[in-house]
């Protein structure tokens, strides 16, 4: 078999000297046009500790390529920083930037002929917007996620970029002064690296090394560490085996690999945002994952992980402890994972871990599963009279099981960020913020920033937040997002009116509002369907194509 299946289109062709010219013009020889070639794709850019440095592990896995007589060549594609544009109109970006970097880096291999990829990615977009290239292009791939950032510290306390949201609201409360508020920004991110704790970053990275479609240790290895640069190295070698076995993404990409995956999720808390991802990426590998999916496997495994955001630890203390691979042993060892599913080493993933060190004895980061933080899982699918297809709640069980409250309703984040602040909001409330969904945002923003403010307030037990938006995975509380249909087409969340009785109940998974089926229809007959917030350009476009949260926000369904 031509290890070249597709880069020959434009090197062995005679019928494209000028195609063969331009590559001369960048240094290959004729000897070179018989090797594969392979695109590298990094979202490097110098805006956001995430991503800033990328495109330095982007060159040591073209080192990488070179060491096994491949040709590896470095492209970029854009990001958008979660933890920058939180709270500002920048965040309607956020989520639609996942298929603007999937659409480029297909746009790319494809357009290129390139016969295998890597993905060099940080932020929380950019590796579900890579995995969903890689699977539509389905060509021998490794994806490399950029690591960690390590913690912050002030006055002997770990900080990571939540803290700095959360001290935000902990000065509006005058519960801190104004000068320990800009001290904790100051020393919240120390440098290089995605956000510390269980949040979208880490949570997707560690997802996907136990989806198999990244090197073992990739997702805990810390950004700044010399174990992330020989993985680097190791991540463009790792192409020659695939390229010679033809062992591509759907190959590893099934539907016990996306079980594998959802249950490390649920055993480490994460985000809810793995919901809305890998809905998408089951889509793009052609695989029926549904969100009945995500609830049985929720209610069939326990949370294990005292992760932030609802827990103590971060990322660097899991890997200080064995790392993912430590947590995939014990899981695999308590019959909770599929060990025969295939990963990018081209073993098994029972192989991948039969010599990884175990968790280190005495460790307190992850839980005995006959002791864990919560018998069932965190993520718990919701639906009823105000969500019919679906929401998402991430409920750890700190919060309580249950929630009935009188709606608070606000059309926008921004109207709540005020009402939050101006004291609006009572202990016993259900904040309700529409119009932020998929369509009506445009973009479906996170509310870190209304969640935060809520905990820093001190309202945390004493608040719900359900909102056709979504959330950060550095939200806790009692918070439901992704209600779907959303308001802006006429959901019933768009109907909802102050001071209306709503109950959440995480045991039976529903969430209701104490009105009749008539009383609903009636406002449904009065309800006017707002015009859309943007009229061109890159939102207005995503608005107009994009599916319901419940079904993964794909934007290829037209």
């Amino acid at each position: 078999m031509k290890l070249n299946k597709f880069s020959q289109r434009v090197t062995q062709d005679e019928s494209q000297p000028a195609a063969q010219a331009m590559l001369h013009a960048i240094g290959l020889t004729v000897d070179d046009f018989n090797k594969p070639l392979v695109g590298i794709a990094s979202t490097g850019y110098e805006g956001n500790p995430c991503n800033m440095h990328l495109n330095d592990l982007a060159k040591l896995v073209k080192r990488g390529t070179e060491n096994k007589d491949l040709i590896g060549l470095i492209f970029n594609t854009i990001g958008v920083s979660d933890g920058i544009s939180m709270g500002t109109p920048g965040m309607r970006f956020s989520l639609p930037s996942r298929d603007i970097i999937a659409d480029s880096m297909e746009t790319v291999v494809e357009g290129m002929s390139y016969d295998a990829l890597v993905t060099v990615v940080g932020c929380d977009k950019n590796m579900p917007g890579a995995l969903i290239a890689m699977l539509r292009l389905n060509r021998p791939s490794v994806l490399l996620y950029g690591g960690t950032i390590s913690s912050g510290c002030h006055e002997g306390k770990k900080l990571d970029v939540v803290s700095a949201f959360e001290a935000w609201g902990q000065r509006n409360a005058g519960t801190i002064t104004e000068s320990k508020y800009k001290k904790i920004i100051e020393e919240a991110c120390p440098g290089a690296g995605a956000c510390g704790g269980m949040y979208t970053a880490n949570t997707m990275a560690a997802a996907i090394e136990a989806l198999g479609m990244s090197l073992p240790y990739n997702s805990s290895n810390p950004a700044m560490s010399e174990e992330k640069r020989e993985e680097s190295v190791a991540a463009g070698e790792a192409l020659r085996y695939l390229v010679e076995k033809d062992l591509k993404p759907k190959d590893i990409v099934t539907k016990k690999s996306l079980e594998n995956a959802i249950r490390l999720v649920t055993v480490l808390g994460g985000s809810t945002n793995a919901v809305l991802h890998f809905l998408a990426i089951a889509d793009a590998a052609d695989i029926d994952f549904t969100l009945d999916d995500f609830q049985r496997i929720s209610d069939e495994t326990p949370l294990l992980a005292d992760l932030k955001p609802s827990g103590k630890y971060l990322m660097e203390d899991l890997h200080d402890v064995g790392g993912i691979p430590a947590v995939l042993k014990y899981m695999l060892s308590k019959e909770m994972l599929h060990g025969d599913c295939l990963t990018v080493t081209g073993k098994t993933l029972a192989e991948n871990l039969a010599d990884a060190p175990g968790l280190r004895p005495g460790q307190n980061v992850l839980k005995k599963i006959e002791d864990p933080m919560k018998d069932s899982g965190h993520i718990r699918i919701l639906k009823g009279n105000l969500s019919p297809e679906g929401a998402v709640a991430k409920i750890t069980g700190k919060e309580g099981l249950s929630f009935t409250g009188e709606a608070k309703v606000y059309n926008s984040e921004y109207d709540a960020n005020d009402g939050i602040r101006n004291g609006e909001v009572k202990k016993g409330m259900v904040v309700v913020i529409r119009y932020e969904g998929p369509q009506g945002g445009p973009g479906m923003p996170e509310m870190l920033k209304p969640t935060a403010a809520i905990i820093g307030a001190g309202l945390g037990n004493e608040v719900a937040l359900i909102t056709d938006g979504r959330f950060s995975g550095g939200t806790h509380g009692f918070v439901v997002g992704h209600i779907s249909p959303e308001a802006q087409v006429g959901g019933p969340i768009a109907l909802v009116e102050n001071g209306d009785r709503i109950t959440i109940d995480a045991v039976e998974n529903t969430i209701s509002i104490d009105l009749e089926d008539e009383v609903l229809q009636l406002r449904k007959e009065k309800w006017n369907q707002p015009s859309l917030k943007v009229k061109k350009g890159s939102l207005y476009k995503y608005a107009r194509m994009v599916s319901s949260a419940s079904q993964g926000c794909v934007t290829d369904k037209f």
